[in-house]
């Protein structure tokens, strides 16, 4: 029997001492997992032969020849990090100084909040992971509630609330036929929701439309949380990516802690400072004071123990390094405002190229909306006639990613899009 079992032979023994064969599979009732729709663009456009092939689904910035981006003021930081730093675990709150720094970028070099310590604040797997982990923390301390996400999304913030096991409801965004923000439904569902409900909200550059709510709606908006008693949950992917300017991409926060709100917020670096892979972002619970800031601090630690244990440090220890330093912070932010300049500059390029063209249609949106998407209008049909007549590449919900637009494609990219929609 010991021989069986050291052979890894799975078997049954039988009363004449053989043995029988058993062929049943621990995972033969695994289904291969559907395909991720993002991720499943780049497939197709690596597998495409041609050589005018065109990817404007990639959710990275690219440079005007289409090329990844490594910014300056993260190669110097790598230079000074190189050999003169140890790579020892970091605590499972992450590195305290990139969290200090991190936290001043969202509620502001001076800000009251942090100086009272109301803040609960941990290093998160870039923004992914600082909403993957807030959503646990809502399960855990408010397990009755569920999340209201706007229409659409970011597909992956479904996920995630769904794999806390979050239920979830809906509220109105985007206006398909506008292209721009659906506020007055948007304001109704807000009202309508049961009182203390939990909001999804993008900061700023809203994925997948470019649609930002004025400053003047959010006002609004915040003050009809206030009059409901909703907790704002902000994802704030695109802080100086958006604009050009970490202050303005704050607005909408900013407003919301005026009026007194206890927000949370998740941040990621991997498009304002090009970290795409490092995976380091922060998540922040703002809190009625510094007691109860240490006990929710202590419950995020304790959430993340048994995910990840703590958060990998390179991408800390850059993000601490850029930020820290005077020089280095002043090229950071030259450096995001080019990567911003250059996307809107694209967005002017296309409009004005398909308004060349004689498009019947109206292209104001593209310019109108904000960041790294534009949200065409098109749809699946036609987007399916752009990959499969011009080899251009993007998610079928017709949104595009102008960090994939260059001066060297934009003409043609117009005149594809001008040929599938001239007719709608």
């Amino acid at each position: 029997m010991s021989m069986l079992l050291r052979n890894g032979c799975a078997g049954r023994i039988l009363k004449s001492g053989a043995v029988r064969s058993m062929s049943t599979s621990w995972w033969k009732h695994v289904e291969p997992a559907p395909k991720d729709p993002i991720l499943g663009v780049t497939e197709a456009f690596l597998a495409d032969p041609s050589p005018d092939k065109v990817n404007v689904g990639v959710g990275a910035y690219r440079d005007d020849n289409g090329k990844p981006v490594v910014l300056e003021c993260v190669r110097e930081a790598e230079r000074r990090i190189a050999g003169n730093l140890n790579m020892e675990y970091l605590p499972m709150g992450g590195s305290i100084k990139m969290v200090e720094e991190t936290l001043k970028l969202a509620y502001g070099e001076n800000s009251d909040l942090i100086k009272e310590k109301q803040i609960a604040a941990v290093q998160a797997l870039s923004g992914t992971g600082a909403c993957r982990l807030f959503a646990d923390f809502q399960k855990r301390f408010s397990p009755d509630s569920q999340i209201y996400i706007p229409v659409p999304t970011w597909a992956n913030h479904h996920n995630i609330w769904r794999d806390a096991d979050v239920p979830q409801n809906t509220f109105h965004y985007y206006h398909p036929e506008s292209r721009g923000l659906d506020f007055a439904s948007m304001m109704e569902d807000i009202k309508n929701a049961p009182n203390g409900s939990f909001f999804l909200l993008h900061a700023c550059a809203h994925n997948p439309t470019g649609v930002d709510p004025t400053e003047e709606q959010w006002r609004e908006i915040s003050h009809q949380f206030k009059v409901k008693g909703h907790f704002a949950f902000f994802d704030m992917a695109y802080q100086g990516f958006a604009s050009g300017d970490p202050e303005r991409d704050a607005k909408s926060i900013r407003i919301f802690l005026e009026d007194g709100h206890l927000i949370g917020c998740a941040q990621s670096y991997a498009k304002n400072m090009g970290l795409y892979g490092q995976r380091v972002g922060c998540l922040s619970v703002v809190c009625e004071d510094e007691k109860q800031a240490v006990a929710v601090k202590s419950q995020l630690q304790q959430l993340a123990r048994p995910m990840y244990s703590n958060p990998p440090v390179h991408g800390a220890l850059v993000v601490s390094t850029v930020l820290g330093d005077p020089e280095l912070k002043k090229l950071w932010l030259t450096e995001v405002k080019g990567m911003a300049d250059r996307i809107i500059g694209m967005r002017s390029a296309l409009r004005e190229n398909l308004e060349k063209l004689g498009s019947p249609l109206s292209w104001e949106h593209i310019t109108k909306q904000i960041g790294m998407f534009c949200y065409s209008g098109m749809t699946p049909e036609q987007v399916d006639r752009l990959t499969n007549e011009f080899h251009i590449y993007l998610t079928r919900n017709g949104r595009i990613s102008m960090a994939g637009v260059t001066t060297g494609n934009v003409g043609f990219l117009a005149n594809a899009i001008h040929e599938v929609t001239k007719s709608a």
